[in-house]
């Protein structure tokens, strides 16, 4: 069991990512070696502003180097100063904190869906599952947005030879429609094959996916986005129904969970 600690450490690169997405790369991280695909880490905003810290998922992390990036979209008040930070700020760091994606058997063909600011930790997992010895052929991502632009990091998410599947609302970029669309079709079309699906992204995508999945048999996880104005499971601000009846608070029990296993 992991248990979380706050460090302080150093922006050390800032990349505006165009469109209103952001990457920021803090260190030496002293927990970088310790994410994994699913974490996530709490960020106390700079400036005193935003009273509540920010979870953001782990997009990469350099163990050697002690760096870990995360990427977001500005949305709102904190994020927008996040966007403003500058290469030498400092940042509180809480984590890692989360549970976390279980691999897919080296049999298995892994289908990401990400939709929109989802993609990060399917970044992160798939980087994580070639340098592990699984064959990038056996990876399918599919990223989903509302046009072009909202597609980043392309070449990035293509560089370990994955099968890169993008779909947008507009048809500008990619398949035109829903990301689901084409991940149903993919898997009606490939149902010989040993297929595990990973999701995460906006709540009605989550929803669409986790119902694709039991309807067609394929097991997976998703990977919730829920504010945590505490990120340890104290506030209860992050709860969710699960499918036994019982609760959930996406901080601790997730934000990780098996697909069927949440009221979505």
């Amino acid at each position: 069991m992991i248990h979380p600690t706050c460090d302080v450490t150093l922006l050390k690169k800032h990349r505006d990512l165009k469109h209103g997405y952001h990457s920021l790369t803090f260190g030496p991280y002293p927990r970088a070696s310790e994410c994994r695909p699913g974490s996530f880490i709490h960020l106390r905003v700079p400036g005193g502003a935003v009273y509540f810290r920010r979870a953001m998922s782990v997009a990469a992390v350099n163990a050697k180097a002690k760096e870990l990036e995360i990427i977001f979209k500005v949305l709102g008040r904190g994020t927008s100063i996040l966007a403003g930070s500058r290469r030498g700020d400092k940042f509180d760091i809480l984590g890692p904190l989360g549970t976390v994606f279980t691999f897919p058997r080296k049999n298995e063909t892994a289908i990401l869906v990400a939709g929109g600011v989802g993609f990060p930790p399917l970044m992160f997992l798939s980087n994580r599952l070639t340098k592990s010895g699984h064959d990038p052929k056996r990876i399918e991502f599919f990223y989903g947005g509302r046009t072009a632009g909202e597609i980043v990091e392309r070449a990035r998410i293509k560089k370990p030879g994955l099968r890169f599947n993008p779909v947008t609302d507009d048809g500008t970029f990619g398949q035109k429609g829903l990301v689901t669309g084409p991940v149903e079709r993919f898997i009606a079309a490939h149902r010989e094959r040993n297929l595990r699906i990973y999701a995460c992204g906006p709540d009605p995508m989550l929803k669409a996916v986790n119902e694709l999945a039991l309807r067609l048999g394929v097991p997976g996880q998703l990977s919730l986005e829920a504010p945590m104005p505490c990120g340890i499971g104290v506030c209860l601000g992050c709860v969710v129904p699960l499918t036994s009846g019982d609760y959930a608070r996406v901080c601790c029990e997730g934000p990780v969970f098996n697909v069927g296993e949440v009221s979505l």
